[in-house]
């Protein structure tokens, strides 16, 4: 029977760090959507669309880490790991914060993204560490209900820096946080990972559980599954200042409406604690999936037939249907992916969050740079990729029922 070390910390402030590393993602990507168009004018980026890679570039860098990051934390404790991405996350924020070109901006975001995806693997693996079963369910959930609120006002907190200052500032507020983070993980979270239970780095093993993966149907078909789902949602936090700002004329207004869209995928992923342990996870994503794509396929003739630009409302309330269903998705694909994966849990994450993002990256760019004055693209994205998404589960199904079948 595996013992379970009592916690270092008080459960409320082990919870509230644990949920702020894994928010910092979030943070700094939200916080940036109100000030993408400001960045790529100021400094003069090509295209309009452009300044869509200020997102795509930190998903770029935080898939690259997290190849990086897990397999670090096996081999030298988490302690070091997690400290080592949030430096490397504050020197990104100050590249970007002092940046005189746009490529140098992306450079610093390109940093930000690899630093990140240290606390934001290594979180996993220090709650994991400490807890088990359904204590370890019960503090993930604590940890999720914070993590949602992030979504929700992070494009506010961007918005009012920019009625103070300008976009730098919020590159300096990202760096305040992390540093906080950092001072504060150093000084109460003790290691947590023995040194007898430590794995050296060893590239072999990182190919090894690459095959296990790419040979498994139910780890490979769910990952690129997360991976396609995500790059329509990527597509979505690319475009959005331009679609929400400019195309509907919100100006200042673009934090509100995304946070009524961020609550409808935190309402479901609160609804999904409950709804999983009645139906599972393969349903819930079944439906979930279902609904999207029906929703996409049907909304995008209504907005070909608006000629790309359908009601502020009428959008309003597909992108609520669609954050709902991703609320859903997100909380049970890479649960499905890691499900073989158990035995080796710490690299398997790892590997499942570096390829889903890989393949989401370019889908992402293409959707957000194939923006055109109308939201048809993107309403595109999520019709096209939910579609493959439900052909790849189909092949998942066939493959994995295909054993228990007569003959």
């Amino acid at each position: 029977m595996e013992l379970e070390r009592k916690p270092a910390l008080p459960l409320g402030e082990f919870v509230t760090l644990m949920a702020l590393m894994m928010a910092l993602v979030a943070l700094a990507i939200d916080a940036m959507l109100p000030a993408l168009p400001v960045i790529g004018e100021e400094l003069g980026a090509t295209h309009a669309n452009d300044s869509q890679l200020i997102v795509s570039l930190l998903f770029l860098g935080m898939a690259l880490g997290q190849l990086f990051f897990g397999p670090l934390s096996d081999s030298v404790g988490r302690k070091p790991a997690l400290s080592a991405g949030l430096g490397l996350f504050i020197v990104g924020s100050l590249i970007s914060m002092f940046a005189g070109s746009f490529t140098l901006v992306l450079v610093g975001r390109f940093v930000q993204g690899l630093g990140v995806a240290g606390p934001r693997s290594v979180s996993l693996a220090l709650i994991r560490d400490q807890y088990h079963g359904r204590s370890m369910a019960r503090v993930m959930s604590f940890v999720m209900t914070i993590f949602i609120l992030v979504p929700v006002i992070a494009p506010t907190l961007g918005q009012g820096i920019l009625l103070v200052a300008d976009w730098r500032a919020i590159f300096g507020v990202l760096a305040i946080l992390a540093l906080m983070l950092f001072g504060w993980f150093a000084w109460r979270q003790p290691e947590t990972l023995l040194s007898a239970q430590r794995v050296p780095f060893s590239t072999r093993r990182i190919l090894h559980v690459t095959r296990e993966i790419g040979t498994n149907p139910i780890a490979l078909g769910y990952t690129v599954v997360a991976g396609l789902v995500s790059g329509a949602f990527l597509g979505f936090l690319s475009s959005a200042p331009q679609i929400f700002q400019q195309q509907y004329g919100l100006g200042s207004l673009f934090p509100i409406y995304f946070a009524v869209l961020a609550s409808s995928a935190g309402v479901a992923s609160l609804l999904n604690a409950n709804l999983v342990m009645r139906f599972g996870m393969s349903v819930l994503i079944g439906h979930a999936m279902r609904l999207l794509t029906a929703t996409s396929v049907v909304f995008l003739g209504f907005a070909v037939l608006q000629a790309g630009s359908p009601p502020l409302w009428t959008t309003m309330g597909y992108l609520l249907v669609i954050f709902f269903a991703i609320g859903i998705l997100f909380g049970n694909l890479n649960s499905m992916a890691m499900e073989p994966l158990g035995h080796v849990a710490g690299i398997g994450a790892a590997l499942v969050g570096a390829v889903s993002t890989l393949i989401s990256v370019p889908l992402g760019i293409l959707i957000g740079h194939s923006y055109n004055e109308t939201i048809v693209p993107l309403v595109s994205g999520f019709a096209v990729l939910g579609a493959l998404s439900l052909v790849v589960m189909r092949w998942v199904e066939s493959r994995f029922l295909r054993p228990a079948l007569p003959g």
